[in-house]
């Protein structure tokens, strides 16, 4: 690869690292081509891609970016999972396929330029994603309105059976 080449690849990664809010870094030493093709495709429905380049591109496409922090930590066999829409879920993609593959380790992430190990991409992958959280948001407001009309139908009700009992009883 000569530099013009090296520089083109320098600047796909800052690219795309510029616009991810999390990268994160896995070793992927003895991982065959399905394997890396599968992760690539779940990767790309949660909203990711996956990258793999040589260590010392990418310690230089990371320097003053916004995933700095994990720069200096590129050592053997690393894949970068970048992802901008839903960082929950890249991190979810990525956990998801460690726990299943026997050749994918996660090894760190950068969450918004803050440093993550191994155990926090797993913490971060057990929360809710964004849409279960839109849903439980939206549940819990929705209950207010719903619980203060109850509330009334409920006076309003008992209100109407004693009317009706005073009706029936000067009928009789």
């Amino acid at each position: 690869m000569n530099r013009t080449e090296k520089a083109a690849v320098i600047e796909k990664i800052k690219a795309a690292a510029g616009k991810s809010s999390i990268a994160v870094v896995a070793d992927f030493k003895g991982m065959t081509v399905e394997e890396m093709t599968r992760l690539r495709v779940k990767l790309r429905e949660a909203g990711g891609e996956l990258l793999v380049v040589k260590n010392t591109l990418a310690r230089i496409a990371f320097k003053g970016g916004p995933h700095e922090v994990i720069k200096d930590n590129f050592r053997e066999n690393c894949a970068i999972a970048l992802g901008s829409t839903e960082p929950v879920a890249l991190a979810k993609t990525m956990a998801d396929f460690a726990r299943t593959s026997k050749t994918l380790a996660l090894r760190h992430a950068s969450l918004d330029g803050k440093f993550l190990d191994s155990g926090q991409i797993e913490a971060l992958a057990r929360l809710p994603g964004r849409r279960e959280l839109l849903a439980r948001t939206l549940g819990t407001m929705n209950a207010v309105p719903t619980n203060f009309v109850s509330l009334f139908a409920n006076i309003v009700r008992g209100m109407l059976y004693a009317l009706k009992a005073i009706e029936e009883k000067k009928a009789a």
